[in-house]
C-alpha cells in the first residue's frame, strides 16, 4: 500500500515535468522525423533558454518577454548549427556537438559564469512553479504545460500546412526531389533547425521556472528523453494518430508516459544515482519495441493467416 500511495502522491510531478519536456520533445520530432537530421544542439540549447530567462527575470523583465528572448536565443542556436550544416559542409550530428560544445561557454558567460542560478517564486511572478503542483487552481504546472502544449500543437499544425512549412516537410522526406522542384533546401533546413531549437529552448525556460533554478548543466541527455518521447509516442499511438497534429500531440504523451515509468522504477526504491542507466534502458525497450513487432509479430501473424487461408482452400476442394 505505501507504494502505490507514494506513487500516486508523486504521480502530478511526473505528469508536469512531462507536459514540461514534451514542449522539448516537439521540438526533437520536427528535426528527427520531419528534416530527417540528428540534431545534438538540443543538449546545449535546453541549458541556454533557461538561462536567458532566469538571467532576464532576475533583473526585472516581464515573464513573457523572458519566454520570448529565451525562444529567440534557442533559434539563435539553431541558426547556428544549420550554417555549419549547409554552408560550411559539415555534418548535421557534428555541427550540432560543436554548436553545444560552444553553448556550455556561453551558457556561463549568461548567467555570469555561475554554474547554476536560483529564482524565488515568492519574489517572482512565475508561469510554473513546483510548489503549486498538487494545488486545484489554474496555477497548477499541469494546467499550465497542457495549454502551452495545445497552443504550441495548433501553431505548428497550422505553420506546417502553409506552403514553406510543407517544403520543409518535403525537404525532410526527399531532399533531392525537392531540390529538383526549386525548393531551396538548404534554407528550409536552416529554417527547421532554427524553430526546433526556439521551441526547446521555450520549454527549458519553463522548466527552468518550475525547478526554481537555472542549471549550466540542465540539458545534458536531454536528447535521449526527447528521442525517448519521440519513440514512445510513435510506438504508442502510431496506429490511432495519423493527422500530423495528433502525432505532435502523440510526442508529448510519449513524454508524460516517459516521466511515469522513470517515477514507477523510482518509487520500487530503486537509487536515483542510477537514473542515466535507468534512463537508457527504457529507451532501448521502447526502441526495441518496433524491431520485434516487426520480427516476430508479423512474421506469426502471417504464418496464422497462411495456415488459415490452406485450411479454407482444403474444406473448398472436399
Amino acid at each position: 500500500m505505501d507504494f502505490f500511495s507514494n506513487l500516486l502522491a508523486a504521480l502530478p510531478g511526473a505528469v508536469a515535468q512531462g507536459l514540461i519536456w514534451g514542449l522539448m520533445a516537439i521540438g526533437v520530432f520536427i528535426t528527427f522525423k520531419v528534416l530527417d537530421l540528428a540534431d545534438l544542439t538540443v543538449d546545449g540549447t535546453m541549458a541556454t533558454g533557461g538561462a536567458v530567462c532566469i538571467v532576464l527575470m532576475t533583473n526585472g523583465v516581464n515573464v513573457w518577454v523572458a519566454l520570448l528572448c529565451a525562444f529567440l536565443a534557442g533559434m539563435l542556436a539553431g541558426l547556428v548549427t544549420g550554417v555549419l550544416h549547409t554552408f560550411m559542409g559539415i555534418p548535421a550530428i557534428l555541427a550540432g556537438i560543436l554548436t553545444q560544445l560552444a553553448l556550455f561557454s556561453i551558457n556561463l558567460r549568461i548567467m555570469g559564469k555561475k554554474a547554476n542560478m536560483a529564482i524565488n517564486p515568492d519574489n517572482y511572478d512565475l508561469l510554473v512553479s513546483l510548489r503549486n503542483v498538487k494545488k486545484m487552481t489554474l496555477e497548477n504546472p499541469i494546467f499550465v504545460a497542457a495549454v502551452f502544449t495545445i497552443v504550441l500543437i495548433a501553431v505548428l499544425y497550422w505553420f506546417f500546412g502553409t506552403s514553406l512549412g510543407c517544403s520543409i516537410r518535403a525537404t525532410g522526406a526527399n531532399p533531392n526531389m525537392s531540390r529538383a522542384q526549386g525548393i531551396n533546401v538548404d534554407f528550409n533546413k536552416v529554417l527547421g533547425l532554427m524553430i526546433s531549437n526556439g521551441i526547446v529552448a521555450l520549454s527549458s525556460a519553463l522548466y527552468c521556472q518550475y525547478q526554481g533554478f537555472a542549471d549550466v548543466n540542465a540539458g545534458r541527455g536531454a536528447i535521449v528523453i526527447g528521442l525517448a518521447a519521440v519513440i514512445i509516442g510513435e510506438v504508442l499511438f502510431s496506429r490511432i494518430f495519423r493527422n500530423f497534429a495528433l502525432k505532435l500531440l502523440s510526442v508529448a504523451l510519449g513524454a508524460v508516459i516517459y516521466y511515469i515509468v522513470i517515477q514507477f522504477v523510482l518509487t520500487l526504491g530503486l537509487d536515483t544515482n542510477d537514473l542515466k542507466l535507468i534512463t537508457a534502458a527504457v529507451v532501448a525497450i521502447f526502441l526495441a519495441v518496433p524491431y520485434w513487432k516487426s520480427k516476430y509479430f508479423k512474421g506469426a501473424g502471417k504464418a496464422i493467416a497462411k495456415a488459415s487461408a490452406q485450411a479454407k482452400g482444403g474444406e473448398d476442394n472436399a
